[in-house]
């Protein structure tokens, strides 16, 4: 038996594809500091709730660059994604787990999330990009601030949070 697949099926299965790789932008993005990828993979009228920050995609950015370098590191690890296309619109949950490291003597910086970004994706000029982003927080908890490897008791290469880091190719 022969199954032909459509047309219409692969451009369903391109246009989830691309919208997972924005999503997987976004993790870098924040996780390497990289604002300017970060700008990439939002419409620039592009609203962000994430319930502290209420405001439009630039805001957003702009309020994660005071807010992030207090972290010694971070780690946002997608799982589940659902994405129901309709046209040049999508409707996109994503499940997260997000870990934030920072220093010792403060325990606000040093917390792990579950949570889920609701997202309304828009493709324009044949782009798919975040439009709007609600994040949902299901659960957080302290972590230990402490961390054998950050001591270099291990040799271990430790992230980097800018263009530096091994996911760059090229950095290493």
């Amino acid at each position: 038996m022969t199954h032909t697949i459509s047309d219409e099926a692969i451009q369903e299965l391109l246009d989830e594809r691309s919208i997972t790789r924005v999503l997987r932008e976004y993790c870098r993005a924040i996780d390497r500091m990289d604002f300017e990828l970060l700008a990439s993979v939002y419409w620039p009228d592009a609203t962000d709730d994430h319930g502290s920050f209420v405001g439009t995609a630039p805001e957003f950015i702009a309020w994660l660059r005071t807010l992030l370098p207090r972290h010694d590191w971070t780690e946002h690890h997608l799982t589940n994604v659902l994405i129901d296309l309709d046209g040049d619109s999508a409707k996109v949950e994503s499940y997260l787990l997000a870990f934030h490291g920072g220093p010792a003597h403060d325990a606000r910086w040093n917390f792990a999330a579950g949570c889920r970004y609701v997202d309304r994706f828009e493709r324009r000029d044949g782009e798919w990009k975040i439009a709007d982003r609600v994040t949902v927080i299901e659960w957080t908890r302290q972590i230990a601030a402490q961390d054998p490897l950050r001591d270099g008791k291990f040799g271990a290469v430790l992230n980097r949070r800018d263009r530096t880091d091994p996911a760059y190719f090229g950095a290493i």
